[in-house]
């Protein structure tokens, strides 16, 4: 067997060398083991691709999955694979998703208000003192999230589809032998939760990993809306709760990247840190969030600046950054 592990998780993969499968060992998360088993046969039941479970020992933790190979979509695109083509596929994946009144009827926690939250004092607990040492952690954190309680009333009820969560380049894989949106496997998606169905389209087309080329994420978007359910009401609707939504995921990410330096040692992504505080300063001023702008630029001087210098300030510790 040839051994792999996820760079952000505890999870290892093993494949079986001509036998098209892989052995997942998730036994320090059976929550989450539990989870990706109904979650993939969920998925395949929609017409989708996620990794079949062959055989699964529930208390161990382990599983025998099909094997998609290693046409993942961010060795597609550095094999230099039509960018364009790649992310089509992966909007009409959701958009088969998103279209089928039975996707969201599955035992999942709901994308709720509280959620939303507690995602965000990961900004508070982590990047926040990173930027600012001697910072009034908690303080800051009652204020930032009573912000953001008022500005995510428009999205924190919706709980209309299958919302994967890590919806990104690294997490899907390209089907050559599949049709349609069966064509684009799905990874990764234990977390999911029942949310907004803009949340996994932020996801792919704002990803912390990589720049689109100029001009793309607007012509996905387009897709999107032009064949989206009418239900989620006009382009516009769609496009404000797109934006809100990278704006909360945005800070999340920021939080977790820092944590995953200080905490687990994983200082790598530190590397993407630049991009995803773009990310965020371009989501805050599209979803008009002037107050969380200028609460921002008062508690965290030069938040919008440090990208850059990350690097060198931090280095791997056990506990949050202010201690």
């Amino acid at each position: 067997m040839e051994a792999f592990t996820a760079d952000a998780s505890t999870r290892s993969y093993y494949r079986v060398v001509g036998r098209d499968l892989l052995l997942m060992d998730d036994q320090f998360d059976l929550p989450g083991f539990a989870a990706f088993i109904m979650i993939s046969s969920h998925l395949n039941g929609l017409g989708l691709s996620a990794p079949r479970v062959w055989h699964a020992e529930h208390e161990e933790g382990l599983a025998l999955l099909e094997d998609f190979g290693d046409a993942t979509y961010a060795t597609c695109l550095a094999r230099g694979l039509d960018e364009k083509a790649l992310y089509e596929l992966a909007v009409d994946a959701l958009l088969k998703l998103h279209h089928a009144p039975e996707g969201r009827q599955i035992d999942r926690p709901a994308y709720d208000m509280q959620v939303y939250l507690d995602e965000l004092s990961t900004f508070s607990h982590w990047f926040a003192p990173a930027v600012a040492p001697g910072l009034d952690t908690e303080a800051f954190d009652v204020a930032f999230r009573a912000l953001w309680e008022t500005a995510l009333t428009p999205v924190a009820g919706r709980h209309e589809t299958l919302v994967l969560r890590d919806f990104h380049v690294d997490n899907l894989m390209l089907l050559s032998d599949r049709t349609d949106a069966a064509r684009c496997g799905l990874l990764d998606f234990q977390d999911a939760l029942r949310g907004p169905c803009e949340y996994d389209l932020l996801s792919l087309l704002q990803d912390a990993r990589r720049d689109l080329m100029p001009g793309l994420e607007e012509q996905l978007l387009d897709q999107y809306c032009a064949d989206a359910p009418e239900w989620l009401g006009h382009d516009a609707d769609i496009r404000a709760r797109y934006h809100l939504l990278a704006a909360q995921r945005h800070a999340r990410i920021l939080g977790v990247f820092v944590r995953l330096c200080r905490r687990d040692a994983k200082p790598r992504y530190l590397a993407f840190m630049p991009r995803v505080l773009s990310q965020f300063r371009t989501a805050l001023h599209a979803a008009q969030l002037t107050e969380i702008s200028s609460f921002l630029d008062h508690a965290l001087p030069d938040w919008g600046q440090v990208g850059g210098t990350l690097h060198k300030t931090l280095s791997p510790k056990t506990g949050p950054a202010n201690g």
